[in-house]
């Protein structure tokens, strides 16, 4: 492919670059179809008109999808930077008003965050922003900043350290961790002794899938262990677990309050020191002038502010 030259610019427009970039995300006409409020009739006519402006097929149909060609994968940084500078010179010069915003905005989180951040959120959304749609990524971590780099995500909620320079974060609040169990298990709840607390069965959340976790990091440096009969990826289901198996479950402290008696588990304090974290939303630093991520971060410390109150 040469240089593209004037005429061959003057072609280009932005509904050809968000094609482009979609396809290449998602691999699928449909996807993106639905994604731009385009019909793949005019998906498919943007792509003829991209391969003739840089002499490239640039997409291979195949049965799965369809993969970019060489050519294609060394446009996407480029154009997808040209795509976000745009974006963000349109959202300093534009005001946002969320009574006609329109749009998804995509939220990176594990199952804590989603279960404590995301229905307030939805709820505040629901009354001030009603043209405004969420959709949850279930990423943590590595992946969150991932999907914040390259576009995939608008924020991202939870706990992270090491972040590169690229990611910004403002702290939610701070997060603590509780015990729940069976009222038969914790008879002297809210306390149990820690001769208790290791003497009993444990069920453990691990995404990765290890069976110890910062709990047992502690009780090693006091020269105790715990016994993990079950490791979950997921907390929920491990409020579940817990309340069959009749084993504890240590767990981060709003989320044992909100769903801890629906499971019909109660609450006690852990009998050792569990070090507290930062909970967290995050987003790029390009979006950092972007004022409906902005107004999206304000709406999560609110409902976090409004939740606080109510208990």
């Amino acid at each position: 492919m040469s240089d593209l030259s004037k005429a061959q610019l003057r072609r280009l427009d932005l509904t050809l670059l968000l094609v482009f970039l979609g396809l290449v995300q998602h691999r699928k006409a449909a996807t993106v179809a639905a994604e731009l409020g385009l019909t793949q009739s005019a998906i498919s006519q943007a792509v003829k008109r991209l391969r003739d402006i840089f002499e490239d097929d640039l997409f291979l149909r195949r049965p799965h999808g369809m993969d970019p060609t060489t050519t294609a994968l060394a446009l996407e940084a480029p154009l997808r930077q040209a795509v976000e500078t745009l974006r963000g010179a349109l959202g300093t010069a534009r005001a946002f008003d969320p009574t006609e915003a329109e749009g998804v905005v995509r939220i990176a989180a594990i199952d804590a965050e989603q279960a404590v951040l995301i229905p307030p959120l939805a709820a505040r959304l629901r009354q001030t922003a009603p043209g405004l749609r969420l959709s949850v990524l279930p990423l943590g971590r590595t992946d969150a900043v991932e999907a914040l780099t390259d576009g995939r995500a608008d924020l991202a909620l939870g706990f992270m350290w090491d972040l590169p320079d690229a990611i910004l974060g403002q702290v939610l609040y701070q997060e603590g961790f509780l015990v729940v169990g069976l009222p038969r298990l914790l008879r002297s709840a809210p306390i149990i002794s820690i001769d208790a607390y290791c003497a009993a069965d444990h069920v453990l959340v691990s995404p990765a899938g290890d069976l110890r976790g910062v709990v047992d990091r502690r009780l090693e440096e006091m020269g105790r262990s715990r016994r993990i009969v079950l490791g979950l990826p997921a907390f929920l289901p491990a409020l579940a677990a817990a309340a069959d198996s009749g084993a504890l479950l240590t767990l981060p402290s709003r989320l044992a309050r909100r769903f801890a008696p629906a499971f019909g588990l109660v609450t006690a304090e852990p009998p050792i020191a569990v070090r507290s974290f930062p909970v967290s939303v995050f987003r790029h630093r390009r979006n950092e002038r972007d004022p409906r991520t902005g107004w999206m971060m304000h709406q999560l410390v609110a409902a976090m502010a409004q939740q606080a109150a109510e208990t």
